[in-house]
């Protein structure tokens, strides 16, 4: 966290926002995570700045403090920061600021995360958060009283229309019927042994998260029911509206 402090984040973003002022573009922030990046976001947008912003789950349920000596398996790029900067985000996210939670999914075999090794700086920046970033951020978002409105609008539907994807994100006649199955209250502990990604290397492991997805539906197509299943996924090109 030293070696890439919040100055670096914001110099990043302030290069960003004035590339988008001089030219008209339109410009989006990944995987923000240092908070005091918020207002200017914010006064960027006040000031006609077509700008967009995302963050990711594990920004906003570890903390710095929660990170143990040697841990590579909490590497990010950007780090993960305080408790004071987590609850600033989520506070950007509440009001808008923030667009969107994106997983920001990085996987990569142990031998690049350095697993065991405590070296954090061989080891890959990235966390592998597809499978479990719902029950991630729906865990914190539950205890701060907001709904699975919320966490649906911010990671189905913002993204998809940030992506110029109008026919996924929601559950809309003409849209494709991407559906989950989802149980909001029951908990459950991350085991790696029980995750589908190819190299389970996790933060998340022995957390005790709360929600559990129960079965998963792409564009009405069972998923999740056994191993081995062909791949039913399909290449989205911006903008178009059916895909069959």
């Amino acid at each position: 966290m030293a070696s890439r402090p919040p100055v670096a984040e914001r110099r990043a973003i302030e290069k960003v926002i004035s590339a988008a002022a001089a030219t008209g573009a339109r410009a989006h922030i990944v995987h923000l995570s240092a908070a005091e990046c918020v207002a200017m976001i914010s006064g960027a947008r006040a000031a006609g700045i077509r700008l967009t912003a995302e963050t990711c789950p594990h920004y906003l349920y570890f903390t710095a403090e929660q990170v143990p000596d040697g841990a590579t398996e909490f590497k990010s790029c950007p780090p993960i920061r305080d408790s004071v900067n987590r609850e600033a985000l989520w506070r950007g996210l509440e009001a808008g600021v923030i667009d969107c939670v994106v997983s920001d999914h990085s996987p990569c075999p142990p031998e690049l995360k350095s697993f065991g090794s405590g070296d954090f700086g061989a080891a890959w920046g990235g966390i592998a958060s597809l499978q479990l970033g719902l029950s991630a951020v729906w865990t914190v978002a539950r205890r701060r009283g907001r709904t699975l409105d919320d966490v649906a609008r911010w990671m189905a539907s913002a993204p998809a229309a940030l992506a110029g994807l109008p026919a996924k994100g929601r559950l809309a006649a003409g849209c494709d019927a991407d559906m989950v199955a989802f149980d909001p209250d029951e908990p459950y502990v991350v085991d790696p042994a029980r995750l589908y990604h190819r190299h389970p290397v996790t933060p998340y492991a022995g957390r005790t998260l709360t929600g559990r997805v129960r079965q998963t539906w792409l564009r009405g197509i069972p998923l999740l029911e056994g191993e081995g299943e062909a791949p039913v996924g399909r290449l989205l090109e911006r903008g178009c509206t059916q895909y069959g």
